[in-house]
């Protein structure tokens, strides 16, 4: 959407979601709110904090990129837009109450804000993850992007709630500006409050406020993850020991380094990242193996920027890289793919139908190898030109496609 567009249609926006808020008679100051935002983590610490309230006996409403849940009641979000607009937050917010929910944890993107999908959601707190640099064509400037953001907080302050409480990331260049919102707690966190982590690709163990916490989520952003879901939880009365029960017994997280098992001899993993720095993590975590990379991580029509930096950090950490298809929408779906390429300097495989990169990948590997397919996670369409999408899901077709090479021998 032109940032014109934006501004003409403000009015509309704001109007839905303040008659929808008044329709459902604002459930959400009957509900625990929490809010999540950021560029990178807000599905993890969502998905955390689901697990962390369902553990400690509240029944939950979680909406998110991934999956709506109220309960134990759970469908997968396809509307490819983390929080839907024309009162859907509001309509959720309502049927959980219904359903007796108690706590609601609400992921909250910078677009939903510039379109006012947040109003009415009086939140009881606020997680931000980090902000990177993304969404950059649509918003104008990174500087904007963070407004968007920033006015998600600004949300929080003027919540009916109290105590209202944000709880960001310290080291993050722009956690300071949230942790400085004049509500009751500034809530801080940052891998530093890790005691003894250790991180490898099979998880992470740490310590915190002297309770023993074990993931089977790698990396150093699982850490952190794992901190905001646990500082949260804690604003909300519960202890760290129920904390520390609910992500251990979190196996998975749908598309978030995801493994898909079917009884071959090396290991692949399905990941949604689809910014430098989230890539460079995901290669990050797996140091110590070959890894063989397909790469569809730059949709049309949008950050353009970022296409030969992906390609570029692709290279310098994959034996091989393999180059697909993503979302093209109405952009030439090989000619994002060729600016991927512009940053490399070893030639690539490019395999522009993604279930053939990814048979080719497979195909590639050996005993201990690592492939990595990123771009996609959960994303339930490839979309296409003039609005036209292809159901898709990685890990379904990572599946398959396993099955079809192990029985070949």
């Amino acid at each position: 959407m032109t940032r014109l567009r934006r501004r003409i249609l403000a009015p509309y926006h704001y109007a839905w979601a303040l008659l929808t808020a008044l329709w459902y008679g604002f459930p959400a100051k009957r509900l625990a709110v929490i809010g999540v935002t950021g560029t990178k983590g807000k599905s993890s610490v969502a998905e955390m904090l689901y697990a962390i309230f369902a553990t400690a006996g509240y029944e939950t409403a979680l909406a998110g990129t991934i999956r709506f849940v109220i309960g134990s009641k759970s469908r997968q979000n396809l509307f490819k837009m983390t929080l839907p607009g024309r009162g859907f937050i509001q309509k959720f917010l309502a049927e959980a109450l219904a359903k007796k929910c108690t706590h609601a944890i609400v992921e909250i993107t910078s677009e939903a804000a510039l379109q006012y999908r947040h109003l009415g959601l009086d939140l009881d707190a606020l997680v931000f993850t980090n902000l990177q640099k993304e969404h950059i064509e649509s918003h104008g400037s990174i500087e904007n992007y963070f407004r968007a953001k920033l006015s998600i907080g600004e949300a929080l302050v003027r919540s009916i709630k109290r105590p209202r409480s944000i709880i960001a990331r310290a080291d993050d260049v722009y956690g300071a500006a949230f942790l400085a919102l004049p509500v009751e707690k500034q809530i801080p966190f940052s891998f530093a409050d890790a005691v003894d982590a250790r991180v490898s690709e099979n998880g992470v163990l740490f310590s915190f406020g002297g309770t023993h916490f074990t993931l089977s989520l790698p990396g150093e952003f699982s850490v952190l993850n794992a901190l905001a879901a646990i500082k949260t939880a804690e604003v909300f009365g519960v202890p760290l020991e129920t904390c520390a029960e609910a992500l251990k017994e979190l196996s998975h997280i749908s598309g978030r380094v995801e493994r898909i098992e079917a009884g071959q001899n090396f290991t692949v993993v399905v990941d949604y990242a689809h910014t430098p720095d989230s890539l460079r993590a995901l290669y990050g975590a797996f140091q110590n193996h070959r890894k063989i990379c397909v790469l569809g991580n730059t949709g049309g029509g949008r950050d353009t920027w970022k296409r030969p930096e992906m390609g570029r950090i692709a290279e310098e950490a994959c034996e091989k890289v393999i180059l697909t298809n993503e979302d093209p929408y109405d952009e030439d779906p090989r000619a994002i793919v060729d600016a991927m390429e512009a940053g490399m300097r070893r030639v690539p495989e490019i395999v522009m139908d993604r279930r053939l990169a990814i048979r080719s990948a497979l195909r590639s590997a050996r005993a201990n190898d690592v492939v990595l397919i990123s771009g996609k996670g959960t994303d339930p369409f490839i979309m296409g030109p003039r609005g036209s999408k292809e159901p898709w899901s990685d890990a379904v077709v990572v599946r398959e496609e396993l099955e079809r090479l192990l029985a070949e021998f």
